[in-house]
């Protein structure tokens, strides 16, 4: 099954000249300042140290692109996503004719589990899920218009980017704008959990990954301007699904860049990734955490905590957001 999960690799075409209207897309805009980027929690060794960076202002997406934005997208245009695309049995001579049938992974919760350290127990590849099927054959999107699409592999996010004329943030850009201002704040709300933070950003209640409690309304994601807004008028930045942003994933990043001992503006993360558990997988950054981040398993919800996804492949809990220039808009 694994293999699987990293072969998404075909080129489909696109015609980025289709005359549809663009969706329009709130954006705020984010003065550029200097802050504190990393996680101050020894559990995330892949956010330390914390070090401080500059970044220019840019435009941001006040949200998550929506399933609604997105199909507006492939309606115009004809993509086709990763998650869509029927394999190559030339390419992959090695595969059955059913395991090079299109799908993506979904979140499958088990009846028991034997050790948090191996995820594989709660996620299964499903034949036929995609942006239009989020939990696979039988789900649909026709009641989540304004939840925010996945199973966005990063070649589908850079597809929408350039239609809209957009690109991925950087994880400079993205953890600045999710602090909103509050300097070190262990939340994107602040330093308290508010008594619990199921009420702040949708994410996982109960004995994870068995029974979600649903607690803050949710068992999956949610509309996109479901929890509050953080200082600077952006929605989602904690919980929900994960955002793609355009930096290579390597765990000794912030490292590498305190032992510089320069001034660091507008970073573009590492030259290539580098994942010690997957050292074969070519991984972009993710951050924000999703709905199934909890303080029992996952805690990079937190502004600071990072985590990383192999560039061939979605899930059911990655999405992303755009970005423009300062100039462009």
């Amino acid at each position: 099954m694994w293999k699987i999960l990293t072969a998404f690799l075909m080129v489909t075409n696109i015609n980025f000249s289709a005359m549809a209207e663009v969706p329009e897309t709130h954006m705020v805009l984010i003065k550029g300042g200097s802050f504190y980027m990393g996680a101050q929690l020894d559990i995330f060794t892949d956010a330390l140290p914390v070090h401080q960076v500059a970044v220019d202002s840019f435009w941001m997406d006040e949200t998550e692109v929506t399933n609604s934005a997105f199909k507006t997208f492939v309606d115009a245009t004809g993509y086709i996503t990763v998650a869509e695309r029927k394999l190559s049995s030339a390419e992959f001579p090695g595969l059955s004719e059913q395991e090079l049938m299109p799908g993506s992974v979904v979140f499958s919760p088990p009846q028991k589990v034997e050790s948090l350290a191996d995820f594989s127990q709660w996620w299964e590849f499903s034949y036929g899920a995609s942006w239009r099927h989020p939990e696979g054959p039988g789900s649909s999107i026709s009641e989540k218009m304004n939840h925010p699409v996945v199973h966005i592999a990063y070649e589908d996010a850079l597809a929408y980017a350039k239609w809209v004329n957009k690109r991925l943030p950087t994880e400079a850009e993205w953890e600045y704008a999710a602090r909103g201002g509050l300097d070190r704040a262990k939340y994107v709300w602040g330093n308290d959990k508010d008594g619990d933070p199921r009420f702040m950003a949708n994410i996982y209640q109960g004995n994870f990954p068995i029974a979600n409690s649903k607690a803050d309304g949710y068992i999956s994601s949610s509309p996109v301007t479901a929890f509050p807004a953080n200082h600077f008028g952006l929605y989602g930045m904690a919980g929900n699904v994960w955002e793609w942003t355009q930096d290579w994933y390597r765990p000794d990043e912030y490292q590498r860049r305190a032992n510089t001992k320069l001034a660091i503006k507008n970073p573009k993360g590492p030259a290539n990734s580098f994942d010690p558990q997957e050292p074969d997988s070519k991984k972009k950054a993710i951050r924000g955490g999703s709905f199934l981040c909890t303080d029992q398993y996952c805690s990079r919800y937190m502004p600071g905590g990072r985590s990383k996804a192999d560039i061939t492949s979605g899930t059911s809990n990655v999405g992303f957001r755009l970005v423009k220039d300062a100039s462009i808009l």
